[in-house]
């Protein structure tokens, strides 16, 4: 199974904040730099979408609301289910992540990616994401204070404001800029990418910085580790099933299921990382760990799922229709038979690209 090298650079992220945490005056500048890459990285991800795209993508509401309900109804159900695995398998502070992991929204990037190399409804996957992420900015809080509670979640209206005005109103804010710089953004979204991959580093570099300062670590034991990963793997594996098999029991098209299974079964790193900085404050750490955990689980999954999808049997004959169909008008039109594989070798240019490297 594949592993993201990305993944590499933010286990040794956590190594640096174990062994050389950010204390005092350099835990602030810290602790205000990530603040400052995430709400840079919402505008950009309000930059890339098209209005346009945003506004046709409300024709699909029936998709969107089932990615809807799979990531902020089934998620939690499961997350409070498994509350009897403490502490067996989980200790409180370790459920606690893992619930607050089920009120996370979905992935943006990850889902789009997954979708288009599975040959699913990209639009509808780039809709899907960017709702969730919306949705979740003021649903997430709102289930964390009702379903966690208690003195571990610091929840109160001046931490919803906060969460908004770091997420929410950056977003807005590219979305209003995009007509004059959307096409600069699209044009350099490599360069861009970097970060996303920074922000995220700077999040978990500060999380576990506190969580180091805090002495928390020795809450947690390689046996606890396991436990948390075989609980995150039945999640996942539950997940990835009922958005599939679900979809199809509701009429969704092959291409539809796609976007619904990959935008319903993951959960956004991006998003999560500064709520639970805000809602966690000092026990973030541990609360970001599960999220951490699951989210390296579903990259590596869904990257062999889609690869699958896009051999699926009935993708491989409508790939060669199509590039039969490309010939044939090749061959009718003037100019001779050159112009056949050309068209035959771009029927489907999405196939061909390479893979992103994606947290979302």
């Amino acid at each position: 199974m594949p592993i993201d090298p990305y993944i590499v650079v933010l286990l040794a992220t956590v190594g640096l904040a174990a062994l050389l945490p950010a204390r005092g005056t350099a835990a602030d500048v810290v602790s205000g730099a990530s603040t400052a890459a995430i709400a840079f990285l919402f505008f950009l991800y309000g930059a890339r979408l098209s209005t346009r795209e945003a506004l046709d993508g409300l024709k699909h509401w029936r998709l969107h609301v089932t990615v809807l309900v799979c990531t902020f109804v089934l998620f939690p159900v499961f997350g409070l289910a498994a509350r009897g695995l403490v502490p067996v398998l989980l200790t409180q502070p370790l459920y606690q992540g893992l619930l607050f992991l089920t009120l996370v929204p979905s992935t943006i990037q990850s889902s789009i990616a997954f979708t288009s190399i599975a040959r699913g409804n990209v639009p509808a996957a780039i809709c899907a994401g960017s709702f969730s992420s919306l949705v979740g900015i003021v649903l997430t809080p709102l289930l964390a204070a009702g379903l966690l509670g208690g003195d571990d979640v610091g929840f109160s209206t001046d931490s919803l404001v906060k969460i908004v005005l770091q997420l929410l109103v950056p977003f807005l804010a590219g979305q209003v800029l995009r007509r004059w710089i959307g096409g600069f953004v699209t044009r350099h979204k490599k360069v861009l990418g970097l970060v996303d991959r920074g922000s995220i580093l700077l999040v978990v570099y500060t999380a576990f910085s506190e969580g180091m300062n805090q002495g928390i670590w020795h809450q947690v034991s390689p046996l606890r580790l396991a436990g948390l990963l075989g609980v995150e793997a039945v999640l996942l594996a539950v997940m990835l099933a009922l958005t599939w098999y679900g979809a199809r029991a509701l009429g969704f098209g092959r291409a539809d299921r796609i976007a619904i299974q990959f935008a319903g079964s993951k959960k956004s790193l991006a998003s999560g990382l500064p709520m639970a900085s805000v809602l966690f404050a000092g026990h973030a750490s541990l609360a970001v760990l599960p999220l951490m955990l699951f989210h390296q689980m579903q990259l590596m999954v869904c990257a062999v799922i889609a690869k699958r999808r896009a051999r699926d049997p009935e993708v491989t004959e409508e790939a060669s229709e199509e590039a039969a169909g490309a010939s044939e008008e090749a061959l009718d039109a003037p100019g001779g038979t050159g112009a056949a594989e050309t068209e035959g070798s771009a029927a489907h240019p999405v196939q061909g690209q390479p893979q992103d490297r994606v947290l979302g």
